[in-house]
């Protein structure tokens, strides 16, 4: 039997691969990436530079696991569900395996791609530990709150152990051919390589994995929040392009991690991404729409240049501007540090959460859309299990807590490099503040009385309807 294995972006490695084991198992096995106009022309791949960069070099990675245990990764450019069906066709393919999408569009696209499809087109689980759309309460429906999804997810819960890579695997069948071309370079698709974000690949992301283990993981239940440490795991981009499997995560936390409670706290964030593509899964119009529906219409502003005052890390409020930094050159976000910046685009500037889930979205190595969508509607007090609309974070005394001394705040922003730790939090209480550093574009009480007015305004008048 000739299996087509189609690796999609999510689930770029060889250990832990569920279809690549069924395909090994019943003959010959043919790997392929499509490489797709929907990410990877020019203009598209421009628009997510560091997520495709993150994305080509863990192809790349792929592409010599797989030669180095004898086959080759086949990569072809179209449309996917125009050139499936004809690949499928032409090198005699008899079924078809992947790794399952949660997002709306994904979803549609598989559904179209079988509708197409005169053989079985097969698809397994792997992006999450448990089949999205599985846990429910005893009434059978899906979840709105964390805590009661976590308790349900556990009970019972035996992940199984990770799938063995692969020691070989057979050539592509001579007479599979096509237009193969090489995993393009950034250069090629007119992107400016960045030297400042992570490495792409499995052997980079467990490198990751066993340095966590080693080190930060030990004290991640207190540590976790804090910005001026290297207190989480890195991974998230790991998992989310699959260069490791969250089962593989699970159990290696399990097992070699001996601290109880740092286990517990780490799990829970697990969760929380289970808990994230449960929700897509079940009610994919969060990617358009407020999960609460009583925000549906809510009189957000269009302040532009406070808008490009947050984007670009000059509102004069440094912890978050230290984090609008770190995301245009890093590609990634303390978790805290996003929160907390969410919180004062939504609240204190009362824009919409939607574009700055998409600035978001366009820049993080890790722009998940599962998890991307539900931190933003928790911060705007919009989305399942949210904080209350009435919950405002001051930035001041957040970053006093998270970032004491202000290291995370002094290597983001520069100009407060001099600044005593005392007053690095509102340089602007200084005698002489910093002359290249702006002032804050808002007060802080002002902005939260504004909104506060705004939103019971608004939420007693959809209550009147």
């Amino acid at each position: 039997m000739r299996t087509l294995v189609w690796f999609r972006g999510k689930d770029l490695r060889l250990s832990d691969h569920a279809p690549l084991r069924a395909a090994l198992s019943l003959g010959e096995v043919v790997p392929l990436f499509v490489l797709d106009p929907f990410f990877f022309a020019a203009e598209r791949a421009r628009e997510l530079p560091h997520r495709i960069q993150f994305l080509l070099e863990s192809l790349r990675s792929l592409e010599q696991n797989i030669a180095a245990v004898g086959s080759r990764l086949l990569c072809v450019p179209g449309r996917s569900v125009e050139l499936l069906p004809k690949l499928v066709r032409d090198w005699r393919v008899d079924r078809v395996v992947a790794q399952r999408w949660v997002e709306p569009f994904g979803r549609a696209r598989d559904a179209e791609i079988a509708r197409q499809l005169a053989v079985p087109f097969e698809l397994y689980e792997g992006e999450t530990l448990r089949p999205p759309g599985s846990v429910l309460s005893g009434g059978g429906e899906p979840y709105s709150v964390f805590t009661p999804f976590a308790r349900a997810f556990v009970r019972g819960f035996a992940p199984g152990a990770p799938l063995p890579k692969p020691q070989r695997l057979p050539l592509p069948p001579a007479d599979c051919r096509a237009e193969f071309v090489s995993v393009p370079t950034l250069a090629e698709l007119e992107i400016e390589d960045n030297p400042r974000l992570v490495a792409g690949g499995e052997r980079a992301a467990r490198t990751r994995m066993q340095a966590f283990l080693a080190n930060a993981a030990r004290h991640y239940d207190t540590d976790r929040d804090r910005m001026d440490k290297d207190g989480t795991s890195r991974l998230s981009q790991d998992l989310k392009f699959g260069t490791l499997s969250v089962r593989t995560l699970w159990t290696r936390v399990l097992e070699e991690l001996n601290a109880p409670k740092a286990v517990a706290a780490f799990c829970n964030e697990l969760l929380w991404r289970e808990f994230s593509h449960d929700v897509l899964w079940n009610r994919p119009h969060v990617l358009r729409r407020p999960f609460r529906p009583e925000f549906e219409g809510f009189p957000w502003s269009r302040d532009e240049p406070a808008w490009r005052s947050w984007v670009t890390g000059r509102t004069g409020y440094p912890i978050v501007d230290a984090a609008q930094r770190q995301l245009l050159a890093e590609g990634f976000v303390h978790n805290r540090a996003r929160m907390i910046t969410a919180s004062f685009l939504t609240k204190h500037l009362m824009i919409d959460y939607r574009r700055g889930e998409a600035h978001f979205l366009k820049y993080l190595t890790d722009g998940d859309w599962a998890q991307n969508n539900v931190g933003w509607q928790w911060s705007a007090g919009t989305g399942c299990d949210a904080q209350p609309y009435f919950r405002i974070f001051n930035p001041v005394t957040q970053g006093k807590r998270f970032d004491p001394d202000g290291e995370y705040v002094k290597r983001w922003v520069p100009e407060l490099r001099n600044v005593p730790a005392r007053h690095v939090h509102a340089p602007w209480t200084l005698a002489s503040p910093p002359t290249d550093y702006p002032a804050p574009i808002v007060e802080h009480a002002w902005a939260r009385t504004r909104y506060l007015q705004v939103a019971q305004s608004f939420l007693r008048r959809d209550r009147v309807r």
